[in-house]
C-alpha cells in the first residue's frame, strides 16, 4: 500500500513538510501521524516534538524480489536534524532508508552506509550494489557515457536480511548546515564522525531500532569514517564529551583507505620501498587483463598470490637497496628482466630506479594502441591522446560510469521515490569543503594510521567484526595496501574477512555484483558461535 502524503506549500518555498496520514506501517516504525498546521510562510510545528519544523519527509511503498523470494518495502526519504548540546539545529543530514515490511523481526539488522571522499555522497554504492535500485548500463566494462542510461530492481540488495539506511554527511546531496552556521564546523575527521553518530543516534530513536544489530560500511575515505566510527558512537569525555554507548556488531570496508596524511618523503627507506613494492600486484593484474605480460592465461586469484610474493619479497628488497645505493648491477638486470615480464613493459621503460609509478603506468601500457587505462579501474579505457589531465573527468573509469549513476539516481529520486527537492542533489562536493577539511585528530598520535582505531574499538568491544573487501584492478586503495594496514595495527584477524574481487574501486562493478552481495549477505547473517 502507498502511504498517502499531503504537499504542504507556502510563499517561501515551493515544498515546505510532507505530512504522513493513513499510513499503515507508521507506528511500526515511530512516526508521528498527527495533522499538522502550515504557517503562512509554509513551515511546519509538529505538536509531538518528533520532527522539527521544514523538515523534508516522504514514504513510498514497493516490493523487490530476491533471490527468487518477493518482498515489501518501505522508503522513507527526508532529513534528520542534528543539534548542538543546546538544542540548537546545526545541521540536516539527508538520509535513505529502507524497511521491510512483510516479516516482523525485532533482531532485523540494520546497516548504515556511505561513501567517501570526503564530500561524496552515498549514491555509488545506493545505485551500484545494494540498494534496492541499480542502474544499467550498455557494458559492464568500458559503457557508453551518454544518454539513455537504464535502471532496474536490484536483484543482488541484501534488503532481504538488512535494513539499509544510505547516509549523505552534510555537503553532500541534499545535506546541508543550518542557516548561519558555517559548514565547516562539520568538515573534519571528527566532527564528520561526531556528525554521522548523532544521526545514527537519533534514527535508532526514530525508528524504535536499539536493540537490532548494528553494522557499517563505507567506501573509500568511508572506510576511515567507518574506522573512526565505533569511538564517536561510544562517546568518551575526551573525545567528543558525550556517552551514546552504541555498539557495532559490524564494520564493513569497501575500497579500503587506512594510511594516515603522512606523505612517502616523511617515510623511512624501508616503510618507502615497502610501500612501492606494494603498487606491484595491481599492475601485474592490469597487464594481464589486457593480455600482456606472462601471467596472462593465470586467474587473477593466482596472478595476485604469486605477484604479491615477489613484490613482498625480491622486489621489495631490491627497492631498499635502490634506495640505500647498494643494488648490485646484476641483482638490478634480474629484477627488471622479471618485472619486465610480469607487466609486458621494456625494461628501459621501468629504468633504473626499478619502480613503476602507477600514473605512468597507466599511460603506458597500451600506448602501442593509443589507450590508457583507469586508476580506479584499470579494466577501463579511454584515448591516450587528447586527454586533459582531470583526475576525474580524464580518468577511463570515473569519465566512463559516473554519468550513468548519477542519471539513474536522479531518475529513481523523481519516478520511484517521488522526492520533490528544489535543490540539486550534490553526487560530489570538492569547492571549498576539500580545502577546510581537518585532518587533525583528538587523543590520536600524529601520523597514527586509521587501522589503529579499529583495533581499540574490535579491543573495547570483542563481538566486533570486519569485512574488507577490495577489487584487483583498483590501482588507487589496492588489496594489497589494505591488508599492510590492517596486519600493522595489529589486529585480532580471527575476526576480520577479506575478500578480493576481479573489479576496480567499486568493486560490485563488471560482473561482481553478484559474489559481493552473497559475502556480505554471509557477514550480515547472525554467527551461531556467538
Amino acid at each position: 500500500m502507498l502511504c498517502t502524503v499531503r504537499k504542504i506549500t507556502g510563499s517561501a518555498a515551493i515544498l515546505s513538510a510532507l505530512i504522513l496520514a493513513n499510513c499503515a506501517s507508521a507506528q511500526q516504525y515511530s512516526i508521528p501521524t498527527s495533522v499538522e498546521t502550515a504557517a503562512p510562510d509554509g513551515s511546519v510545528s509538529d505538536p509531538t516534538g518528533a520532527s522539527p519544523a521544514n523538515t523534508y519527509r516522504k514514504i513510498t511503498s514497493h516490493d523487490l524480489a530476491v533471490r527468487g523470494e518477493k518482498i515489501t518495502y518501505d522508503a522513507i526519504v527526508g532529513e534528520t536534524v542534528l543539534s548542538d548540546m543546546n538544542g540548537r539545529p546545526t545541521g540536516r543530514i539527508f538520509s535513505f532508508s529502507y524497511i521491510r515490511t512483510d516479516v516482523q523481526q525485532p533482531d532485523r539488522p540494520v546497516l548504515f552506509i556511505f561513501n567517501g571522499g570526503p564530500g561524496s555522497s552515498s549514491l555509488w554504492i545506493h545505485m551500484g550494489a545494494i540498494g534496492p535500485k541499480r542502474v544499467v548500463l550498455d557494458a559492464e566494462v568500458n559503457p557508453s557515457n551518454v544518454p539513455p542510461f537504464g535502471i532496474q530492481d536490484n536483484p543482488y540488495s541484501v534488503l532481504d536480511v538488512a535494513d539499509l539506511v544510505f547516509i549523505d554527511p552534510v555537503g553532500t546531496g541534499f545535506s546541508l548546515a543550518e542557516e548561519g552556521v558555517d559548514p565547516k564546523t562539520f568538515w573534519g575527521v571528527d566532527e564528520d564522525a561526531d556528525s554521522v553518530a548523532q544521526f545514527i543516534e537519533l534514527w535508532l530513536t526514530e525508528h524504535g531500532r536499539w536493540n537490532s544489530p548494528k553494522y557499517v560500511m563505507g567506501e573509500s575515505y568511508g572506510s576511515k569514517r567507518a574506522s573512526v566510527l565505533p569511538r564517536a558512537l561510544m562517546g568518551s569525555p575526551i573525545y567528543n564529551g558525550v556517552m551514546r554507548g552504541i555498539t557495532l556488531d559490524g564494520i564493513i570496508l569497501l575500497g579500503t583507505t587506512l594510511e594516515s596524511n603522512r606523505y612517502v618523503a616523511e617515510l623511512s627507506e624501508q616503510e618507502q620501498a615497502a610501500k612501492l613494492a606494494r603498487d606491484l600486484p595491481g599492475l601485474v593484474l592490469t597487464a594481464a587483463y589486457h593480455g600482456l605480460g606472462n601471467m596472462a592465461e593465470l586467474s587473477p586469484a593466482d596472478i595476485y598470490q604469486q605477484s604479491t610474493e615477489f613484490a613482498q619479497n625480491a622486489y621489495q628488497a631490491a627497492l631498499l637497496k635502490h634506495a640505500e645505493g647498494t643494488l648490485p648491477p646484476d641483482e638490478r638486470d634480474a629484477i627488471l628482466r622479471r618485472l619486465a615480464g610480469m607487466t609486458g613493459l621494456a625494461a628501459e621503460q621501468i629504468g633504473n630506479d626499478i619502480h613503476i609509478d602507477e600514473r605512468e603506468f597507466a599511460k603506458t601500457l597500451l600506448q602501442g594502441k593509443n589507450l590508457e587505462v583507469g586508476m580506479y579501474d584499470s579494466r577501463y579505457t579511454l584515448p591516450l591522446d587528447g586527454s586533459g589531465g582531470d583526475p576525474v573527468a580524464d580518468d577511463p573509469a570515473m569519465g566512463r560510469y559516473v554519468p550513468g549513476f548519477v542519471a539513474a539516481f536522479n531518475q529513481m529520486l523523481h519516478e520511484d521515490l517521488e522526492v520533490d527537492m528544489t535543490r540539486p542533489y550534490i553526487a560530489i562536493h570538492w569547492k571549498d569543503l576539500l580545502p577546510s577539511w581537518n585532518w587533525e585528530r583528538r587523543g590520536v598520535a600524529p601520523g597514527q594510521s586509521f587501522a589503529v582505531d579499529l583495533k581499540w574499538s574490535m579491543r573495547r568491544n570483542p563481538a566486533l567484526r570486519l569485512f574488507v573487501a577490495s577489487g584487483y584492478y583498483d590501482l588507487v586503495t589496492t588489496p594489497t595496501e589494505a591488508r599492510a594496514q590492517l596486519d600493522a595495527a595489529d589486529l585480532p584477524m580471527d575476526r576480520v574477512i577479506f575478500e578480493d574481487y576481479p573489479s576496480g574501486h567499486m568493486l560490485y562493478l563488471g560482473g561482481t555484483a553478484e559474489k559481493f552481495s552473497n559475502d556480505l549477505r554471509h557477514f550480515l547473517q547472525p554467527d551461531p558461535k556467538r
